[in-house]
Formats: C-alpha cells, sequence, structure tokens
C-alpha cells in the first residue's frame, strides 16, 4: 500500500498534465507554498498539486477527473481572501485549481452597460476596460489590484460602495460555472429581466467554491462620474452620525455612494502609524464620518454637500466638517480611511469582528457591545470603524503585539461569542463582507437557524455529491 499511493499520486499529476500542460502546473517549490499559504499568514495548508488551467473546458476536464478520483478542489483566484476560505488542509490530497489563467474579458458592451470577464480576471482590469469605453464598474476593495473577479463573487465581496451600487451579487447578471462532475453550466445572460425559474446565479454567488468553479461572469456597468466631491465629518454620538447619513440620502439620492465611519481611537491609531497622515479636524470627536458623493455632472455637487452639511450643523447633528473639493483634499481623506488595517497591523494583534446590522440599531449594538467588551477585558482598546452607510462594521479589539498565544487564542473565542450573540440579538449577521470560510465556520451553526443549516446541507449534498468541493469551508 505504500508503494501504491506515490504511483497513484504520480498517474493523477500525470494525466493533469495532459489536460493542462506544462505551464498548468505549479512545480516550482516555492510557487506552491505562496498557493498553501494564504496572504495573511495566517492559514497554512499542504496541497497535492497546484493546477492553472487557461479554458473553460479545461476546468471542466480537471473537475472530471477528480470527481472520477474523488480528489478534493479548492478554487483560489487571487488569495486575498480574509477568512481562509481559499488554503487547503495540512493533509496533501486537496488539489488548488487556481484561476489565474482565466484572465481574457470576453466581451464589453457599452449599449448594454455589461462586461463578461473571465474568473482570473483582476477587479482593477475590469474596472479599467470600463473606464474604456466611458463606463464605470463600482465594485472597490483595497486588494483590486490583486484580487479576481472569481473570488470577488465566490465571497460575495462588498466595498465602500456597496451604499450606491450593491454587493457583488447585486452586481453581476450572469455566470459561467463548472460543476463538480465536470458539467459547465453556461448562464452567461446578459439579462435584467429572466424570470424563467430558480436564480441558479445566487446560489453560486458567496458559495466560497463550495458548489462548483465560477470560470465567467457577466456584470454590470454604469454610467461614468466625472464629479466627486467629499467631506471629513466630526459627531458627538452614533445617533447623530446616523441622523446626518438619513439626511444625506434625503438631500442628494443616489449621488450619495459612501459614509464610511472611524471612532476617535480608530483616527488616533492611524495617525501614530500611517506615515503623512493629518488630521482633518481640529479637535476630537467621539465619532467621524467620511462622506463622498459623486455624480454624472460636473456641476452643483459641492453646493449640495456644503448645504447639507450646513443644515446637518444648524440641526445639531454635525460639530465640525471639512469639505474636500479637489483630488488631493479626497485622496487625503480616503488614505485616512484606508490606513486604519494597516494602522492595526502595527499597533496590536487585532481580534476582528466583520459585523451586518440593521442601521437603525447600530447605536444601540455600539453601546452594548462597548459596554459587553469593557467588562471582559477592562483595558481593551476597541477599534471600530466600517461602512456604516450599508450597516457594515469592523468592530475589533486591540490585543498588544507581544500578547502569549494562549492569552491570544482564549480572548479571541470569549471575545467572538460576546460580539456575536450581541450581533445574533439584533439579527444582525457575523460575516458581513468577508466570508465564512475556515475561520466563522463553526461558529455558524450557533446563529444560523437548524432550518437554514439544513437546507444549505440539502443543496450541498445534491450538488456535490461526492463532498469534493472546498471541504473544511463554510459548512
Amino acid at each position: 500500500m505504500s508503494r501504491s499511493i506515490p504511483h497513484l499520486k504520480s498517474q493523477f499529476l500525470q494525466r493533469l498534465s495532459e489536460i493542462v500542460g506544462e505551464p498548468g502546473l505549479v512545480s516550482d517549490a516555492q510557487q506552491k507554498d505562496d498557493h498553501d499559504t494564504d496572504w495573511l499568514k495566517k492559514w497554512h495548508g499542504r496541497s497535492c498539486a497546484v493546477v492553472r488551467p487557461e479554458s473553460t473546458e479545461q476546468v471542466a476536464q480537471v473537475m472530471r477527473l477528480c470527481h472520477e478520483t474523488r480528489i478534493p478542489v479548492v478554487t483560489q483566484g487571487g488569495n486575498t481572501g480574509m477568512s481562509g476560505g481559499a488554503t487547503p488542509d495540512d493533509s496533501g490530497a486537496q488539489l488548488i485549481l487556481s484561476t489565474s489563467r482565466l484572465r481574457r474579458i470576453r466581451e464589453v458592451d457599452p449599449l448594454n452597460n455589461t462586461i463578461t470577464a473571465e474568473a482570473g480576471v483582476l477587479l482593477a482590469h475590469v474596472q479599467e476596460a470600463a473606464q474604456e469605453v466611458n463606463r464605470y464598474f463600482p465594485l472597490s476593495l483595497g486588494s483590486e489590484g490583486s484580487c479576481t473577479i472569481g473570488g470577488n463573487l465566490a465571497t460575495n465581496a462588498g466595498g465602500v460602495a456597496v451604499l450606491r451600487y450593491g454587493n457583488t451579487r447585486d452586481l453581476a447578471l450572469g455566470l459561467e460555472v463548472v460543476l463538480p462532475d465536470g458539467r459547465i453550466w453556461n448562464g452567461l445572460r446578459a439579462l435584467r429581466k429572466d424570470n424563467t425559474g430558480y436564480a441558479l446565479r445566487d446560489l453560486f454567488i458567496g458559495s466560497e467554491g463550495t458548489l462548483g468553479v465560477v470560470t465567467a461572469a457577466v456584470l454590470k456597468l454604469f454610467p461614468r462620474p466625472v464629479a466627486r466631491v467629499a467631506a471629513w465629518v466630526g459627531c458627538d454620538s452614533m445617533e447623530n452620525l446616523l441622523a446626518l447619513l438619513a439626511l444625506s440620502r434625503d438631500t442628494c439620492g443616489d449621488r450619495l455612494v459612501a459614509f464610511e465611519m472611524l471612532t476617535q481611537a480608530s483616527v488616533d491609531l492611524i495617525m501614530q502609524h500611517i506615515t503623512d497622515a493629518r488630521q482633518p479636524l481640529a479637535s476630537a470627536h467621539k465619532f467621524h464620518a467620511l462622506v463622498e458623493l459623486a455624480d454624472t455632472r460636473e456641476s452643483g455637487l459641492a453646493e449640495m454637500l456644503e448645504g447639507t452639511l450646513e443644515r446637518a450643523m444648524a440641526a445639531g447633528y454635525v460639530e465640525d466638517a471639512v469639505v474636500g473639493l479637489n483630488i488631493a483634499q479626497r485622496q487625503a481623506f480616503w488614505k485616512i480611511r484606508e490606513g486604519i488595517s494597516q494602522a492595526q497591523v502595527r499597533a496590536g494583534k487585532a481580534i476582528k469582528h466583520d459585523i451586518a446590522l440593521p442601521i437603525s440599531k447600530l447605536p444601540r449594538f455600539v453601546a452594548d457591545a462597548d459596554a459587553a467588551v469593557k467588562k471582559v477585558k477592562p483595558d481593551a482598546c476597541i477599534i471600530n470603524f466600517g461602512h456604516m452607510g450599508d450597516g457594515n462594521l469592523h468592530f475589533n479589539v486591540l490585543m498588544p503585539l507581544d500578547t502569549p498565544a494562549a492569552e491570544m487564542s482564549q480572548a479571541v473565542r470569549l471575545l467572538n461569542r460576546v460580539v456575536h450573540d450581541l450581533v445574533h440579538e439584533a439579527n444582525g449577521s457575523i460575516s458581513a463582507e468577508h466570508g465564512v470560510g475556515q475561520l466563522r465556520r463553526d461558529e455558524l451553526r450557533n446563529y444560523k437557524s437548524s432550518v437554514e443549516l439544513d437546507l444549505m446541507m440539502q443543496l450541498k449534498q445534491s450538488m456535490d455529491p461526492n463532498q469534493i468541493m472546498n471541504p473544511g469551508k463554510l459548512l
């Protein structure tokens, strides 16, 4: 038996090589290790091989082989996920299927406002292709230069423009998917109305590679904004921040594209650890907001935002504000907001909570969660920021860099339960935009009903009876 296992592996690799050719198999040890480890260096696995098909038909042939041999498959895009969903286990039995060579943009249709892109196309390249035809693809993430469309779809990625344009699910019209048995479902329909049965597309978006391999997608495009204006705002309470959000929506309508929130503790952390970041306001405030408007018309946007802020100040919602009228000023605001992740890494070890709640329940949740965390960890540094306009907070607890591993592990378990129980009580979600992966898999059973879990398991069993698609993730 000990001699037959290497022989079977050799046969499997030979058949893979026949399908994808020499460029389609990763043989270099360092390159393979890069695939076996997530970019956070938090999850480490050991795959049996890394295969890189360059066409949908090659993906289908690989999946037919894996279905036949019962080899588990972990689909991987840009490997930029936050929840370990694209990392194999350490058994050496799982195959990584990288979509990095599926990088063609098949069609751009500015009249229909659609773009058809393969799964391995970088998000930034989709944005650029849209701009070339005077259109706009609004999905915007910090990793857009390295994350792929397939990964965005697999995790239903969010980002800073969800308030106006929605998650990745809302930006997809059709998909092409290779099923676990190697069959190809061609659902690449560039239609906004298609009332012909179950929305199969939505089964795969957010499924984290557990139901099939997304190989291409038809995505929505929008008119390209030609004017942008942003403001940095200080408020003394989250209730006032919500009042400003409501007023901004009423006054600005769809021109409101971003409403990002940071606590004073978050801003202080950024100022300490991010070079060239500057305080936008003269004094400290309990809560800060970055508000951005965009429009397809050149004029009137700044006046609209200034008028909204004047009304908010008159109503007592806003204590101070500064408007960024040019690109440099807006970029300075976004440098602060986007610096929070790097600042946390430099300052300590973050216990992260990517949560979503109904917007109206945010003030009560924040007050209760602050108190509950302080009760457990009186000296905890709470770093609370996020996409307040769509109800997605990153409610993190920062531990010192020298916290021992055992203490850190205990704190993670304890604080996750404290925060997530409060999220559940508010009818929220414990994963808003990062996915479940390995990170939240075991916790999911505490917060999903037995009916939901049963339906998910039935779908999984029906579509992947051999259980070869991304085992150990999500479910």
